[in-house]
């Protein structure tokens, strides 16, 4: 599983997620969205021609709750922003390919291994066909520890998608990173430019690439 993000998740970075995700200052999906753009752009060299665009889901009762899905929200302005600068990327958004089965206990204060309880068997693909042999592109708004996107991943794995890469607008300061891609020409002032994590693996295990 290859994961991207745009910057840190301090300073103005953290301040306009949660002025979407708890304001409600839904004008700023949209820069936020090209952002989560610029990140994504990294996979380029390596990402299929084609990806189906999965938002990392909530439950209905966090829905209900918060209104509206951020992570949605940014996957539909990146998408928007790329068709124009990578025009030969066909990219699909699919809000429905994956459910939340359950609410989760938010993961913010927890261990790294409570993290990974607390996720354990919280996704499900609604539709297999859907995602049978696709490559795939998993999108939210922080990568933590990445308890939730390999659980979300894992999910679409077993579903027999084909690969899932991962891109957030935020990772975590204490995720060590291997490798790290300067993107300071796209950065925002006062937000640090986009990082690059590679994560375990994450291809069907008929593919050539070490299974999850």
């Amino acid at each position: 599983m290859r994961a991207v993000s745009f910057g840190t998740y301090d300073g103005p970075l953290r301040a306009a997620i949660h002025a979407l995700k708890y304001d409600r200052v839904h004008p700023a999906a949209q820069r936020l969205g090209a952002m989560l753009a610029s990140a994504i752009a990294q996979l380029a060299l390596e990402a299929p021609a084609e990806l189906l665009v999965v938002p990392v889901p909530l439950h209905r009762s966090k829905r209900r709750q918060r209104g509206f899905n951020q992570a949605r929200a940014l996957a539909r302005y990146a998408i928007l922003e790329l068709h124009k600068t990578h025009p030969a990327w066909r990219l699909k958004l699919a809000p429905a390919a994956l459910m939340r089965l359950r609410s989760t206990e938010s993961q913010a204060g927890l261990t790294p291994h409570q993290r990974r309880v607390n996720v354990r068997g919280a996704f499900n693909v609604s539709n297999r066909s859907a995602v049978k042999d696709r490559h795939i592109l998993l999108v939210d708004d922080i990568l933590t520890t990445g308890a939730t996107a390999r659980a979300a991943a894992q999910s679409l794995i077993r579903a027999g998608a084909a690969s899932v890469y991962v891109a957030t607008l935020a990772r975590a300061r204490r995720i060590h990173f291997n490798q790290a891609q300067s993107f300071a020409d796209r950065a925002q002032p006062g937000i640090e430019p986009a990082a690059v994590q590679p994560l375990a693996s994450m291809h069907s295990p008929s593919s050539t690439h070490q299974p999850f």
